[in-house]
C-alpha cells in the first residue's frame, strides 16, 4: 500500500503541474484513469539488478540479530510481541476503513437502484424526484431530474446528463470510488477522485456548448441552481458548488492545441524513476548463469568462474590457529541437498546468538552502534570451525561476535549425495543502543 501510494502521489504532481489546465479533457480523463491503474499494477514489478557492495554474499544468510543494552530472551520476546501487537493494530484500523467505505459505497449504490426500481417510466431514461438538493445528476444509466425544474430548465439539464451517460463516466465514479476504500488514509485518492469529477462536468459541458447552447444562458442555469446541490455520492451532479468557478472558466478558455499532448512524454521519465526507486529488486540471473553446478560443486571451484564480480576474501578476520586445526581438508560447500540443522532450528540459532552475546562496556560508553557480519563453516562433524569477520565495526564488537558463534552447538551436518559434507553459513549481527 506504501508503494501505491508513492506512486499516486507522485502521478498527481505531474497531473496538476502538466495537464490540469489544459482543455484537453479526454487526455486528462485517460491519464487520471491509467495513473490509478499502473499505480495498482506497477508496485508488483520486479526489476533484476546486480547486489551492491564488496561483501561475499555465498552461504546460507540468516536473519539479522538485534543486540542492544538489554539482552537476553525476555527481551528478545517482548520486543517481538511488541511489533506484533503494533502490526495488529494498525492492520485492524486499515480494514476497519476499508469495510465501512465499501459498505457506504454498496449502500448508496443499493440506494440508487430502489429509487430506480420506485420512480422509473416505462421505455424512459429520465426519473422525476422530490427532496434532493439538487437539480439533477446521472447514474446507472439514468437521468435524475428535480421536479420543482421548469421545462426549459429541466431541458438543458438533461442534455448535460446525457453527455455523462454517453461518456460512461459512472463507470469511472465506481472505480475510483473502489480504489479509495483500499487508499482511505492516502489524501492523494481524494484529490484524484475531484480531479476526475471536475473533468467529468467539464465534458460535459462542453459537448452542450458544442450543441449550441449559449454561454450566457447555460452559465446562468449553472448559477441559478449551484446552491441547490446534494445528491448520492456516486453520481453526476450538475450543480455541484465546488466545481462552479472552474467549469465557467473552462468553458471561455482557449482550447488547448495538440502540440500539448507531448507534455505526455514527461511521465516517462517519471514513472521510470519511480520504478528504479521504489519497485522491487532482486539477484540478476546473469550474476550466476556460469554457476550451474554451485549445489555440488565447492566453493574452491568457484574461486576462478566469479572473480571480478564478487570479492572472496573477508575484509577482517578472527580467525585462530585452533580454528585452523579443525578445519576440513575439503572446502565448504554454498549449498548442498541437505544444508546443516541447527537444534530447534534457524529460529533457535537465531535466539541462541540473541541470548548469548553481550554488548561490550567498551563500545557502550563510547555510543559504538554497526552491524558485523560473521561466516563460519559448519564442518561435516557439526561443529563451528573458520568463523570470520566479513564486515565489522569495532575490535571489540567484532570480537563479541566471534565469541558468541564459536560457541554454537552442534548443528546435525549437511549432507550432499548422502554424505556429511562442510558448508559455509553467515550471520548479521546489529549492535544497537537504541
Amino acid at each position: 500500500m506504501v508503494k501505491v501510494s508513492a506512486y499516486l502521489i507522485a502521478f498527481y504532481l505531474v497531473y496538476t503541474i502538466l495537464l490540469s489546465r489544459d482543455t484537453a479533457y479526454g487526455r486528462n480523463r485517460a491519464f487520471i484513469l491509467v495513473s490509478i491503474f499502473l499505480s495498482l499494477l506497477l508496485p508488483f514489478i520486479t526489476l533484476q539488478t546486480i547486489r551492491p557492495g564488496n561483501i561475499q554474499f555465498f552461504g546460507k544468510m540468516l536473519s539479522d540479530v538485534f543486540i542492544s543494552e538489554v539482552s537476553g530472551k525476555d527481551h528478545l520476546i517482548t520486543r517481538g510481541l511488541t511489533q506484533v501487537s503494533s502490526m495488529k493494530l494498525v492492520s485492524s484500523i486499515y480494514f476497519t476503513g476499508v469495510i465501512i467505505l465499501l459498505i457506504k459505497l454498496l449502500a448508496d449504490l443499493i440506494n440508487l437502484l430502489f429509487l430506480i426500481l420506485q420512480q422509473r417510466n416505462e421505455g424512459s431514461r429520465i426519473i422525476r424526484f422530490h427532496g434532493f438538493n439538487t437539480a439533477g445528476f446521472s447514474a446507472m444509466g439514468y437521468i435524475f431530474i428535480s421536479s420543482r425544474l421548469s421545462r426549459d430548465e429541466a431541458f438543458d439539464i438533461v442534455k448535460h446528463e446525457q453527455n455523462h451517460i454517453k461518456q460512461k463516466h459512472f463507470f469511472d465514479i465506481i472505480f475510483i470510488e473502489t480504489i479509495k476504500a483500499f487508499q482511505w488514509f492516502n489524501p492523494v485518492i481524494y484529490l484524484f477522485s475531484r480531479s476526475l469529477r471536475a473533468i467529468h462536468e467539464y465534458q460535459a459541458d462542453q459537448e452542450c456548448l458544442n450543441s449550441g447552447i449559449p454561454v450566457v444562458s447555460y452559465q446562468s442555469l449553472l448559477m441559478k441552481q449551484v446552491f441547490k446541490s446534494g445528491a448520492f455520492n456516486l453520481s453526476n451532479s450538475f450543480s455541484n458548488p465546488s466545481l462552479v468557478k472552474k467549469r465557467m472558466i473552462m468553458m471561455t478558455k482557449k482550447r488547448t492545441s495538440y502540440l500539448a499532448g507531448m507534455k505526455l512524454i514527461a511521465v516517462i521519465p517519471v514513472t521510470i524513476l519511480l520504478v528504479l526507486t521504489i519497485s522491487g529488486y532482486k539477484e540478476n540471473s546473469k550474476q550466476t548463469e556460469n554457476l550451474p553446478n554451485i549445489v555440488s560443486s565447492p566453493l574452491s571451484s568457484l574461486n576462478d568462474k566469479i572473480s571480478g564480480i564478487i570479492p572472496l576474501q573477508p575484509t577482517a578476520s578472527l580467525e585462530t590457529q585452533e580454528d585452523k586445526s579443525e578445519e576440513s581438508k575439503e572446502e565448504p560447500f554454498v549449498v548442498v541437498e541437505e544444508m546443516p540443522m541447527f537444534p530447534g532450528g534457524d529460529m533457535a540459532l537465531l535466539n541462541y546468538i540473541s541470548q548469548n552475546t553481550i554488548y561490550p562496556e567498551e563500545a557502550k560508553t563510547h555510543n559504538i552502534e554497526g552491524k558485523v557480519i560473521v561466516r563460519f563453516c559448519i564442518t561435516e562433524k557439526g561443529s563451528v570451525s573458520r568463523a570470520t569477520v566479513l564486515k565489522g565495526v569495532a575490535p571489540d564488537l567484532d570480537a563479541e561476535a566471534i565469541r558468541v558463534v564459536k560457541t554454537l552447538p552442534q548443528f546435525n551436518p549437511g549432507k550432499q549425495g548422502g554424505k556429511p559434507v562442510p558448508v559455509w553459513y553467515m550471520v548479521p549481527i546489529t549492535y544497537t543502543l537504541k
